[in-house]
């Protein structure tokens, strides 16, 4: 899995939990729709930090709570 899988997996993981949509997370993190797109399609393979931060911006939570997960403790995730 890469770190952007992870990431994915995550949002997916708090737009269930947080009952909101992906459109939703766009509009309150500033990201566009492509982008997001490209991350959760898994077409984009260098997430950055301030992405990673924007998004958790848009969840309302730190950028800690983001990666306070399971997820991005699994062995098995590829650094490239």
């Amino acid at each position: 899995m890469t770190v952007n899988d992870a990431v994915a997996k995550r949002i997916t993981k708090l737009l269930i939990e947080k009952g909101i949509t992906q459109y939703r997370l766009e509009q309150e993190s500033g990201i566009q729709h492509g982008s997001m797109q490209c991350i959760m399609n898994g077409r984009n393979k260098t997430v950055t930090l301030s992405t990673i931060y924007m998004i958790a911006k848009g969840f309302h939570i730190t950028f800690l709570e983001f990666l306070d997960d399971d997820v991005f403790r699994d062995e098995n995730i590829e650094f490239e």
